[in-house]
């Protein structure tokens, strides 16, 4: 190995290790084992426990889940509220708001047989069937670096050191991390996995593809009176407070089981105005009588953040690498037409065990899986993807309302089947105008009953970090927040970031300086994404750290 690792690290050998405890990395686990279960597999997954970090929406469409475990309800997978209504509507305005007819919404917000659900219960049971099945898991480890062969093939990953201080220095608790060695290794860490980034650009694996694009969404669960409560009611959104700056996205209220309601904005972080905050359209959102009529007399009861790549099929990156594969939200396989990826993310994963099972079963090793890609676009998840791919771009080039009218016409009409790919090409961190070009944004305060802060937020994310270490949100030039990104925005990730963690503050000795809240962080990664000088980059704390998810 050329690797960085010590002499003296410890290491285990598998035929596979995989990267991340989510829908794409469980399910390629579990599919593996079901082929052979000679097969040694481990997950590592830096979350607390398995679905720790995991969150989305989320509406579930169960294809995949038929297919890797037909008999899920005699298994008692965990999805329990069948969606029995779709609701669309568009908000005019902070107190009124449209329904849209079904019969003028694209097809795909058609939710008949589906089921809403917690992902990260969904994940905590897939969990449980790839342990059944031998899998083994290791929570609270973080795949921090690439372990390499000498001939530049990925031969694993080195799990994160433990134990070393915010000074760099080794602590009495100190313990190195470990080198998983793989004989192909699969990356699952959902989107903008921070090896993931590495890979696709150490291997060029986006060249000639189209960037990728991104939301951010935020997501509460409340406990409602039961009056206000409608097992199985799905209700979509567009418009306003959005629609107030020209931004991307859109709003969802979803009822479930056992009296509670989900709420959640995802915001287009293409969007152009740095006085803009995700957090705070959210705690506006709740506010519109659409919304609110189901959450007054409520207890808001969880909180948390992530990003989607919701690029579409033209930002895919290639998916195989001298060595592994990366799969599902890393590689941008959810759907945005459809507002769906778990099922997507957990096909990519199945169609990854097929394929390195195979060569697992020719002696193969570290290579490149170069079959994946045939067997993908032969894949229902595939050609999902290539019947919606103009959705986002659309949006993002047209607006809701003429971009909206383009979908529907294109898939509602055509099936997707018209002869033309949309382009995409700016990158949401270069979207942002400067702070003096910008109308400035006067967010109210909230009120503590409907709207809250986001200290009190990231309080109910259970969000924790070991104090004394480095700093897993890195500047590359710790001169640019204050010399570029204050000068000319205003310093945005004051307001980009859901969980308080950037903050200019003012030092009578030093003058302004970017004040760095990483205990704060719930692992969104939207600063990654969306600094406008691409001067932050995310890497892996200490296993464990970050939101501890329940029913998220």
């Amino acid at each position: 190995m050329n690797n960085d690792q010590a002499p003296e690290r410890e290491f285990m050998e598998y035929d596979v290790v995989i990267v991340g405890a989510g829908p794409a990395g469980l399910s390629a686990a579990c599919r593996l084992a079901q082929i052979n279960p000679d097969i040694t597999i481990c997950i590592v997954e830096k979350g607390s426990e398995v679905g720790a970090h995991i969150l989305s929406g989320a509406v579930f469409e169960p294809t995949a889940l038929n297919e890797l475990f037909p008999d899920w309800k005699e298994l008692g997978a965990p999805l329990n509220t069948p969606v029995v209504g779709d609701d669309i509507y568009w908000l005019n305005s902070e107190s009124k708001g449209t329904k849209i007819p079904t019969a003028f919404a694209p097809k795909t917000f058609n939710n008949h047989g589906n089921y809403i659900i917690s992902l990260g219960n969904l994940c905590r049971w897939l969990g449980e069937q790839a342990e059944n099945l031998g899998v083994e898991i290791f929570p609270g480890f973080s795949a921090a670096s690439l372990l390499m062969s000498d001939d530049g093939q990925v031969a694993g990953v080195i799990t994160g050191d433990m134990g070393i201080g915010a000074d760099g220095e080794a602590k009495d608790s100190y313990v190195p991390g470990i080198e998983l060695r793989a004989k192909y290794t699969l990356f699952a860490e959902g989107a903008r996995g921070h090896l993931g980034k590495q890979l696709i650009k150490q291997f060029e694996l986006d060249k000639g593809k189209q960037c990728q694009h991104y939301g951010i969404g935020i997501k509460e669960i409340w406990q409602v009176p039961e009056a206000q409560h409608k097992p199985g009611l799905v209700v979509h959104s567009a418009g306003w407070p959005l629609s107030n700056t020209g931004t991307g996205g859109g709003g969802f209220l979803y009822h479930i089981e056992g009296n509670q309601v989900i709420v959640g904005l995802i915001t287009d972080l293409s969007y152009s105005n740095p006085h803009l905050s995700p957090f705070d359209e959210f705690q506006q959102y709740k506010h519109h009588p659409v919304i609110k009529q189901y959450l007054e007399g409520g207890e808001r009861i969880s909180y948390g953040a992530r990003a989607i790549a919701k690029g579409g099929l033209q930002s895919q990156p290639e998916m195989s690498f001298p060595g592994g594969l990366i799969l599902g939200d890393n590689a941008g396989t959810l759907n945005a037409a459809k507002i769906k990826g778990s099922h997507t993310a957990m096909k990519s994963g199945m169609i990854a065990a097929e394929v390195v099972a195979a060569a697992l079963a020719n002696d193969r090793s570290q290579d490149k899986l170069e079959e994946y890609a045939a067997a993908y676009q032969e894949s229902w998840a595939w050609k999902e993807l290539h019947q919606q791919r103009n959705f986002a771009p659309a949006l993002h080039k047209w607006g809701n309302f003429l971009g909206g009218a383009y979908t529907f016409i294109d898939l509602n009409l055509f099936n997707g089947k018209l002869p033309w790919t949309l382009t995409d090409p700016k990158p949401d961190y270069a979207q942002l105008k400067e702070a003096g070009q910008s109308e400035k944004i006067n967010y109210p305060k909230p009120d503590g009953k409907i709207s809250f802060d986001k200290l009190s937020s990231v309080f109910l994310s259970s969000t924790n970090h070991e104090e004394d270490q480095p700093c897993h949100l890195t500047l590359k030039d710790k001169s640019i927040p204050i010399d570029v990104n204050l000068a000319k925005y205003d310093e945005p990730a004051q307001r980009y970031c859901p969980a308080g963690v950037y903050e200019i503050v003012d030092d009578e000795a030093s003058g302004k300086r970017l004040q760095i809240n990483a205990q704060n962080c719930v692992h969104c990664k939207t600063c990654d994404i969306k600094d406008p000088s691409q001067n932050i980059t995310w890497v892996t704390p200490e296993g464990m750290g970050g939101p501890n998810y329940t029913n998220m």
